[in-house]
């Protein structure tokens, strides 16, 4: 009897605290309506419900909380706050939003007037906004605008502050907050009224550009307002756009939150994709530190922080991560010590005392390399090597490569330093790897390294031709340019700038290089 009792004990009570999400539209024929959730700025559907005599019934406890909608007929929705309450909400087409009624929702009888207000807000201020930009910015109409357009931001302002001091339990009332602005103070002035410090308002925004968030709420980043937040704080507004500033805030940022919530699975992956899919050179490197920090490592449990990523996609993401790290810019990757083309020779680019090394590896197959090494000679024998700067070239020749490589070197008369894994250095290396590489870190007397031999995995190299320029330190400073980009680039770091250039831009190289990346 007593396990009977509790049995339906749990029953009711897991009954009891179920939602039901309630919909009544008038005057709509029976048909099928989707319920949509936001995961950032991205819609999903969350489920599927028939509307029958205008009536339609989800359950609640399937979703979680944060903004939903309601997905009608001719793709036109509204939108409402769920956080684990019964709701019932009736409206009519084709102005959903603006014929809704509430008769329950604690959280939507205050989100629901605030979105009908702040949209006939914005409508006002568009229209003054049209007609002051109509007259002088001197007359008197426009002074009168800009106090009606002044008159409306406060009186938004007044609405979200009592939002926010009178509903502070709600999850309205956090979404609202988050929409706000935090208030910036004056810069601090010294006794005669002059600015202490210029960047102090913009250095206090963005260290408190986050007060204003609950970044322990998983329901906040079920709108798109968490999203443009985000894309605004790692946007060019707010940061130089460099892959170690980027980098160095991604990580304060992400340190905070805790790391088996959604704000935490939202924001890394976000900031992984983004910046993994920059056209900015040298952002590859953002992306790269993400992964090797909240993906290819392992937390106190045992496991990738990254919880939300399959086991099978570990392989492909953290493949060759260390190396590529060692590629990206600012970084010194490591030497190449290989043969030159008398298969007895030995050269490195270390040993290069160049003010800037190019380090180019092609293939005498590739097409698109048959016509960008024979631009690399000519800007090597016309500019480059009158101005210290070296071509450490690597070339592919194993097997029948190995003709064809020094056949080409020759045909076109390649006068910078041409390195290689010959076929016979692959051949021996292969039999007895002991004569050629340290057995032991610190080894002496062995000509070459494990990184060298196997160079390909090294740099990464897996399509070609692929350019890395480094400085005279041998850090990488560009890499995956093509001969035009590298004749301009060099040219203006050198202080030629105005010498003609022997090779122009050239939009379909420029597009091949940047695949290759």
């Amino acid at each position: 009897m007593k396990l009977a009792f509790l049995f339906l004990f749990i029953t009711f009570s897991s009954i009891s605290f179920a939602q039901n999400l309630k919909f009544t539209v008038k005057n709509q024929k029976d048909t099928t309506v989707h319920l949509i959730k936001y995961f950032g700025s991205k819609k999903f559907y969350a489920d599927t419900g028939e509307l029958k005599n205008g009536v339609v019934v989800f359950d609640g406890s399937k979703q979680a909380n944060g903004i939903l909608g309601l997905l009608m007929p001719g793709q036109k929705y509204f939108e409402f706050i769920y956080n684990n309450e019964d709701i019932e909400i009736t409206t009519e087409g084709p102005d959903y939003l603006g014929n809704i009624t509430i008769q329950k929702s604690a959280e939507n009888t205050i989100f629901i007037p605030y979105i009908k207000f702040i949209g006939s807000q914005k409508s006002k201020m568009s229209k003054l906004g049209q007609q002051r930009a109509s007259v002088e910015k001197e007359s008197t109409e426009y002074k009168t605008f800009t106090e009606q357009i002044n008159a409306i931001n406060e009186n938004v302002v007044n609405y979200q502050d009592n939002i926010i001091l009178n509903h502070s339990e709600k999850l309205v009332s956090r979404i609202v907050k988050m929409s706000t602005e935090v208030p910036i103070p004056e810069a601090p002035t010294d006794e005669n009224g002059a600015i202490i410090d210029s960047n102090y308002r913009f250095n206090y925004y963005r260290k408190h550009y986050w007060d204003n968030v609950d970044l322990n709420n998983d329901a906040l980043v079920n709108n798109p307002i968490f999203h443009n937040k985000l894309e605004n704080f790692f946007g060019q507004n707010m940061m130089i756009q460099h892959w170690d500033t980027v980098t160095r805030y991604a990580f304060d940022f992400c340190d905070q939150l805790n790391p088996k919530s959604k704000m935490f699975e939202y924001s890394v992956g976000w900031i992984t994709s983004s910046f993994g899919k920059s056209k900015i050179m040298g952002m590859d490197k953002v992306y790269l530190e993400m992964l090797n920090r909240y993906y290819c490592t392992n937390n106190l449990d045992g496991n990738s922080p990254a919880f939300w990523v399959g086991e099978d996609k570990f392989e492909d993401l953290c493949d060759n991560l260390k190396n590529k790290l060692r590629l990206t810019i600012g970084s010194k990757p490591f030497n190449l010590y290989l043969k030159d083309t008398s298969d007895q020779v030995w050269v490195d680019f270390y040993s290069l005392k160049s003010e800037y090394t190019i380090l180019y590896f092609w293939d005498p197959e590739c097409g698109h390399c048959k016509k960008t090494t024979p631009k690399l000679e000519t800007l090597y024998k016309e500019k480059f090597k009158a101005r210290n700067i070296e071509i450490f070239s690597v070339g592919k020749a194993i097997g029948e490569d190995f003709g064809k490589w020094k056949k080409f070197i020759r045909d076109n008369n390649l006068t910078f330093i041409n390195a290689a894994i010959t076929d016979q250095l692959y051949t021996d290396a292969k039999e007895s790897p002991e004569k050629y590489v340290p057995l032991y870190p610190g080894e002496p007397n062995k000509p070459t390294t494990l990184e060298s031999l196997n160079y390909q995995n090294t740099y990464d190299i897996f399509s070609t031709p692929k350019v890395f320029l480094l400085d005279k330190d041998k850090n990488i400073i560009a890499k995956s340019i093509s001969i035009s980009q590298l004749e301009e680039m060099l040219d203006r770091m050198q202080g030629f700038e105005e010498l003609p250039k022997l090779f122009p831009p050239d939009p379909e190289e420029d597009a091949q290089m940047q695949k290759k990346e």
